[in-house]
């Protein structure tokens, strides 16, 4: 049926042989057009034309390209199981069968087609398939673009890095080590002169060598062992600087880290910046308490809310907008329970409907479909969220496609965010007005908030937020502030 030859095709280096026709005379025989499956024979072009005219053959009489007999040829062409030509193709489980496998077996009820139409249908999911390929090697050209200006970014900032450490290295270690050194020397200079002066037996050579003895005696006396620096404009000047070349490090390796995060985990670790046009609502203030010119930073004076309940809830709105706010950020202090999130604004906030985060000594949960108790909590049960650590900052953002609400922490403002919660809202109204509502946290009394408002805020946002009003020392501390 078939015989070697030089012309065979080639597949990879392994050469196939040629197949010829089985009906021509033995000596001979031409090369082979088509294989009939069911006939299992190889037939030339003359011999081929009743399979090519004749009805009953073009129904039923498959033909293939020319297929070797064996088990990778013509014996392949027959079910293994029932013995019988192999007529159909599965979809499903992709391999061909024959009638029974496809009436009686365990493909019956699979997506069962002809050669033919399962070799169109198999074209076209190949030919999607390379446009999504296709598709996917552009984005990948998109990828390696920003892998590589994110690689320039890792090293840039990490040189960058590498020089402030360089340099608060270098002026620590030169600086000390040449005022020790010189300390040192001045000691050992006065012993050498005192030894000196010790030893001379002359009288007139000693009262000479006398006043000199007594200048390094005198300087090595009066030098301060003192660890660091000697005390004076010299060590001022030099700590001045390394705070400055520190700060300069901090901040080098902050973007160092958010680099290299967005660089590993873009998707959680994307920048967030804020929204700059959202404010606090003036008209919400309550007595005792002030806003910064901005309207993004809110204070009170702790003399103002003497005997109150320190408790107050701001509404959130954008400055430039009537539109609702879909995204925000804030910065609460620490010490003061709080709840974030949106309102229904049909209603009044006390009575309304929110969808907020809330912590209330210091566990964490969230409000969804709540009336807002007053003076703090929800009516009814809050769902709290277990395995999360007071966040100091939180970013809120309504996505109204969605009917999603979602609360992240962030860890600093130049990156990193993590997801808290995500509340469904589809069953909400249309709008949804934002709002922060505090309450100092439990347990803490009069006399420990002026003692926090004076020391622990201070610390915490820094001395330019504490004012000090009509000249009565009374604590103007900054509760919350929009980032």
């Amino acid at each position: 049926m078939y015989k070697s030859s030089s012309s065979s095709n080639k597949a990879g280096d392994r050469k196939q042989p040629a197949i010829f026709c089985d009906m021509c005379a033995e000596e001979d025989r031409r090369a082979a057009a088509k294989t009939c499956m069911k006939c299992e024979i190889s037939m030339c072009v003359e011999h081929l034309q009743p399979h090519l005219t004749k009805q009953v053959f073009l129904l039923s009489h498959p033909l293939t390209e020319p297929m070797a007999p064996g088990a990778e040829g013509l014996g392949g062409t027959k079910c293994p199981q029932h013995g019988k030509l192999l007529e159909y193709y599965c979809l499903d489980d992709l391999t061909s069968v024959c009638v029974s496998c496809a009436i009686e077996d365990q493909h019956r009820l699979h997506n069962m087609k002809t050669f033919p139409k399962a070799q169109a249908e198999l074209v076209e999911k190949i030919a999607e398939g390379e446009r999504a390929v296709a598709a996917k090697r552009q984005e990948s050209e998109e990828l390696g673009k920003w892998e590589q200006s994110k690689r320039e970014e890792v090293s840039q900032y990490s040189l960058r890095l590498i020089d402030a450490v360089s340099k608060l290295r270098d002026m620590t270690l030169n600086r000390v080590q040449s005022s020790v050194s010189a300390r040192m020397g001045c000691i050992a200079t006065g012993g050498s002169s005192i030894q000196a002066a010790m030893g001379e037996k002359d009288t007139f050579r000693f009262l000479q060598l006398y006043s000199q003895v007594n200048q390094d005696m005198e300087r090595a006396k009066a030098v301060d062992l003192r660890k660091g620096l000697e005390t004076g404009q010299e060590r001022d000047k030099l700590s001045q600087e390394l705070q400055e070349v520190g700060a300069e490090m901090m901040d080098q390796a902050t973007k160092l880290c958010g680099s290299v995060l967005m660089f590993v985990d873009p998707e959680n670790q994307r920048e967030t910046p804020g929204n700059a046009n959202a404010i606090f609502e003036p008209r919400t203030l309550v007595h005792g308490m002030s806003l910064s010119a901005d309207h993004r930073k809110a204070f009170y004076s702790q003399a103002q809310q003497s005997g109150t309940n320190n408790q107050c809830t701001l509404r959130i709105k954008d400055a430039n907008s009537t539109s609702p706010l879909h995204s925000w950020k804030i910065a609460v202090s620490e010490y003061y329970d709080w709840t974030i999130g949106f309102w229904e604004h049909e209603s009044t906030l006390d009575q309304g409907i929110v969808y907020a985060l809330c912590i209330k000594d210091d566990l964490l949960s969230y409000l969804k479909n709540n009336p807002l108790d007053n003076p703090f909590g929800a009516i009814g049960i809050p769902h709290h969220i277990p395995g999360v650590v007071r966040p100091k900052t939180v970013e809120v953002c309504w996505n109204p496609q969605d009917f999603s609400l979602s609360f992240f922490t962030c860890s600093s403002r130049h990156y990193q965010r993590r997801l808290i919660v995500s509340i469904d809202v589809r069953n909400s109204s249309s709008g949804l007005k934002p709002f922060v509502k505090l309450q100092s946290k439990a347990g803490l009394q009069q006399p420990q908030l002026q003692q926090i408002n004076s020391v622990g805020l201070r610390q915490m946002w820094g001395q330019q937020n504490i004012g000090y009003h009509n000249n009565s020392f009374n604590v103007t501390s900054l509760l919350c502030e929009l980032l």
